[in-house]
Parts: C-alpha cells; structure tokens; sequence
C-alpha cells in the first residue's frame, strides 16, 4: 500500500527542486548590475581541461557597474578574454596587465522588456513542473484507493498537496516579482 507521507514528501520535492532551478536560472539573467554569477557558465581552457573561469582566477565587483577578474597565472590572460568575447555575454572585456574589466552597461529599455519577458518565460516553465509534480501525486493517491486506500486519506492527501502546490506557485511568483523589480530599476 502507498504511504501518503511519502507520497507526499516527493513530490514537495519535486517542487523545491524546481523553485531552486529557477532560483540558479534567474541569478544567471544580467540586470544591469554586477553579478559574479553571469560568469558561472564560462569555462576557459586550462591545462588542457576546460574548468570554470573561477577555478583560474579570482573574480569580484569592486562597484555595481564592474567586474574584475584576476587570473591567478598570466598565461590565462588571452584565454579569459577570448572565452569572455565567444560567450554570450556580450560585453567586451578590458585588459590593463593586471585584471580584466567588464563594464556593465546600463540597460536600455528594450533590453529590460526582453529580459522580464526572459524570466516570466523560465518562472512559467517552473509552475508547469510544480504542477506536473502535482498532478503525478495525485495520479498516485488515486491509483492507491483501488490497492486499499481509503477516499477519507486520499481527499485529505489530495488537499494537502494543493497546499504545498499553492506555497510552491507563492514562491516562483515572489522570485519572479524580485527578479523583475530588479531589472526595471534605472
């Protein structure tokens, strides 16, 4: 027979991993300001190996319009700043010896709506996995009453998912809210 708790707790899983997803997806979206994290998708070739850009070099932002990287040897100069210009980021990378500068520009207002439009788009795919979760729940408490389940467990169980469901929906609106509010503000 199905354990309802168990039941339950995977799919509020399910639905934690997605908000989290959401969460790393949306740290990755430029806003405007300086964020170490728009680098986390570049890999650079060192040694042979293709590794993280942070596993060569220190990265930070002295202030809200800059990223400053120092590779720790100076060999991986060129090879930072040829991955930085290959990337999608698109910003050009400045080279003075010692580190490398991003300038982050401001954002014009088309590229702000695009951006919105970017994380509404990845929230939505968020709340359809929240929901598929759901739904596989609830396919599984009802598949349970023919194997001895009774209705009573089964509706209270069903109830409860629409609960952590609803918190879980809370949660990628409240991320999605920040997001945009931090990409709309000049």
């Amino acid at each position: 027979m199905l354990d309802v708790k168990q039941c339950l707790g995977e799919c509020e899983e399910r639905m934690e991993l997605s908000v989290m997803h959401l969460e790393e997806t949306l740290s990755h979206i430029r806003a405007g300001k300086a964020n170490v994290h728009i680098l986390d998708e570049l890999r650079v070739n060192s040694y042979g190996s293709m590794v993280p850009v942070n596993n060569v070099a220190a990265i930070t932002t002295p202030d809200a319009r800059t990223i400053a990287i120092k590779p720790w040897d100076k060999s991986m100069f060129k090879v930072i700043e040829k991955a930085i210009i290959d990337s999608t980021i698109g910003i050009m990378p400045e080279n003075n010896g010692e580190i490398i500068r991003l300038g982050i520009p401001p954002l014009t207002e088309e590229r702000r709506k695009q951006l919105a439009k970017q994380c509404s788009k990845e929230a939505e795919e968020s709340k359809v996995a929240i929901r598929n979760a759901r739904r596989d729940g609830i396919e599984k408490l009802k598949k349970a009453i023919k194997d001895g389940l009774s209705e009573d467990v089964e509706k209270d169980a069903e109830a409860d998912l629409q609960k952590i469901h609803d918190k879980m929906i809370k949660k990628v609106e409240d991320l999605l809210a920040a997001k945009n509010k931090e990409i709309m503000t000049v």
